[in-house]
């Protein structure tokens, strides 16, 4: 009988696959990578959550959720307009700094980064506006009793000198 010769990359990786996996599964557990504590300090933006503005009226409803075997949120908005959005957020053990990326229905993308002090997450990031003028944006969010967080979003169009409160959201947990 001739032997067969593998010629396709494709077909070699078809073939040793199962071999792969075999070899995770003898190695054993792998060790949990996000465990340390900074992992945990926007633990409290966890939940289901319905969202008012300061005078009372509906902003929205969102539901942040840990994922990822703990290594990162990820965030699920629905605006009271009916407006959707969703953000990952993780913490960058190599640069200790939080990491968020923002997309809404909207075709909005926010990337942001910051650390928590004093129990303050805060996050800053740049956009270009469509006239191409850039705008820095600053969130913050705190705990503010059980149960209740202020997410606080400024922008500021002259590189930081004045900020304009851009949203003021009042979470209370579900």
């Amino acid at each position: 009988m001739p032997s067969r010769r593998v010629r396709s990359p494709l077909a070699l990786s078809l073939l040793l696959l199962p071999l792969a996996g075999s070899l995770d599964a003898q190695s054993g557990p792998r060790p949990k990578s996000c465990t340390a504590a900074e992992y945990r300090q926007f633990d409290f933006w966890i939940g289901e959550w319905e969202v008012t503005l300061p005078d009372g009226s509906p902003a929205g409803a969102n539901r942040i959720e840990r994922i990822l075997d703990g290594c990162a949120l990820k965030e699920s908005w629905t605006g009271a307009g009916g407006g959707h959005g969703t953000s990952y957020n993780t913490y960058d053990a190599g640069r200790h700094r939080w990491h968020q990326t923002w997309v809404d229905d909207q075709g909005n993308l926010f990337v942001l980064e910051g650390t928590i002090a004093d129990g303050r997450m805060t996050l800053e990031g740049e956009t270009v506006d469509t006239s191409g003028r850039g705008q820095r944006h600053r969130i913050a969010w705190q705990q503010t009793a059980p149960g209740r967080v202020r997410q606080l979003w400024e922008m500021s169009s002259d590189g930081g000198t004045t900020w304009s409160t851009t949203f003021d959201g009042r979470y209370r947990k579900r």
